[in-house]
Parts: C-alpha cells; sequence; structure tokens
C-alpha cells in the first residue's frame, strides 16, 4: 500500500520503536498522532520531527489500558486528518523479574501488564475498527515480541502478554478482513533507552552476551523495527494474519 496521503495512529510514539516508527511513516507521506503517556516534551519533539516532511501531526496523551481513551484517541485522529488508514500498536509496559522468581510476581505486575500489552491493542482496534474499515484499505501491526514465541525476556507476565498478542492478530486479521490486514512484529531484544532503564548496569554486559549469540552479530534498534512495520504496511496485500520476526538472528542461532 502506497501510505501518500494517509492518516496513522501510533501508540507508545514518545521515543524508541514508536517515534521511529512516527517518522518513517511521516517520511512516507503519512500524518502521524503521536500517543504518549507521560513526556509531553519528547511527544512534542517527535511531533515537530514529523511536521518537517511536510505532513500533520498531532499528540494525544493517554494510557491504552483505557477503552475511553482508545475511542477519544481514534476520534481525535479522525477529526485532525479527516481518515484514518493505518494503526500501529506499540504501547507497552513491563516488570523486569527473573522467570525463576514467582514470588515476586504481584496480581498488581499482572493486570498492568496485561491490561496494557493485551487490552491496550485489542481496545485500539476496536475504536479504530469503524474507520479502518470504511478506508476500504486498512493495516494494523502490532508490536509482540520474540518473548512471546520463546517464553523468554523480561518476566514470565510480559512473554505471556506479548502471545496472546500473536494469537490476537491471527483472530483479529479474520474478523477485520477483506478491508483491513492485520500482522504483527515480534523483535528481539532491542537497544535503547527502555531496555538499558530495565537492566541498569548491567546493560552493557547483557548487550556484548546476545549480540555475541546471534547469528548475524547485531541485535535490534528502534530504527531496525521501524523499518519492519512500514515494509509490512507498504507490503504485499495478500500477507495478512502473520507475525515477522525481527531479531538478528538470535533465535535461529539457539539451534546451531
Amino acid at each position: 500500500m502506497k501510505i501518500q496521503g494517509k492518516a496513522a495512529v501510533v501508540t507508545g510514539a514518545s521515543r524508541g520503536v514508536g517515534a521511529e516508527t512516527a517518522l518513517a511513516l511521516a517520511k512516507n507521506g503519512c500524518s502521524v498522532l503521536i500517543n504518549y503517556g507521560k513526556s509531553t516534551e519528547a511527544a512534542e519533539n517527535v511531533r515537530e520531527e514529523v511536521e518537517a516532511f511536510g505532513v500533520k501531526a498531532v499528540t494525544f496523551q493517554g494510557d491504552v489500558a483505557d477503552d475511553s481513551v482508545c475511542r477519544a484517541m481514534m476520534q481525535s485522529a479522525m477529526d485532525a486528518f479527516g481518515r484514518l488508514n493505518i494503526l500501529v500498536n506499540n504501547a507497552g509496559t513491563t516488570a523486569f523479574i527473573p522467570h525463576h522468581d514467582m514470588e515476586a510476581v504481584t496480581d498488581e505486575i499482572w493486570t498492568r501488564i496485561i491490561d496494557v500489552n493485551v487490552k491496550g491493542p485489542f481496545q485500539c482496534v476496536r475504536a479504530a475498527k469503524p474507520f479502518l474499515k470504511a478506508s476500504g484499505n486498512g493495516e494494523i501491526v502490532s508490536v509482540s515480541s520474540l518473548a512471546g514465541i520463546r517464553a523468554s525476556g523480561s518476566s514470565i507476565p510480559y512473554s505471556c502478554s506479548k502471545a496472546a498478542v500473536i494469537n490476537m492478530t491471527i483472530s483479529l486479521a479474520r474478523i477485520m478482513g477483506p478491508e483491513v490486514r492485520v500482522n504483527s512484529i515480534a523483535p528481539g531484544f532491542i537497544k535503547g533507552e527502555w531496555l538499558k532503564e530495565g537492566l541498569g548496569e548491567k546493560y552493557d554486559g547483557f548487550l556484548e552476551k546476545k549480540i555475541g549469540q546471534s547469528a548475524l552479530n547485531k541485535l535490534c534498534e528502534p530504527q531496525d523495527v521501524a523499518e519492519s512495520i512500514l515494509g509490512i504496511i507498504t507490503g504485499s496485500d495478500l500477507i495478512t494474519g502473520q507475525t515477522l520476526l525481527i531479531d538478528g538472528g538470535s533465535d535461529v542461532a539457539l539451534y546451531v
């Protein structure tokens, strides 16, 4: 699909993968609603960068765990752009808890991760459904994770939530077609603020170890994931219900 003149909502877009995705879409002529949770300054910076490509951009603060926020956000995109063609479900959260430390996983942690990572994308799709279907050629890409495929990652609740996104992608592809394609991506570990904040002083050593364990001797960066999201959106109109693994060969290297 050509995205010149189209309009998108990107959740969790004030930094990292979300910000890079907003910029990739804008560079190709797509207007963008930049959803964010906390940092207004960061979101406004992304908005300015998006607008520098000559497209429209608006920011929208809100938590995708709240259904009323999701509905208001999609309406805001329609009000700003007059159309909605693309939804990128990127907003997410986690807790960095070793999988063996089951006692550290509280009900509150389970609830928050599921609310944001699973209910959030569902609520966004539900809110966007009439607008995306009306476009006649809509696109949804949700950000899952290698953790959702291999039951790995920052915590058990996180890996479970990302597995749910992959399953949901298949279900939504069935009900959103033929007007809307629904796919997801599953990045491996991504260099950047989010991982660094979670790992703290262990970050550099962790990266070195994981790079050495990958088939391509490299890990994802936010730009890599954004380019893959853009590729799905602008690629074959016959692809739906699929999950693309983007991990520098970390997964395949496990079996060497």
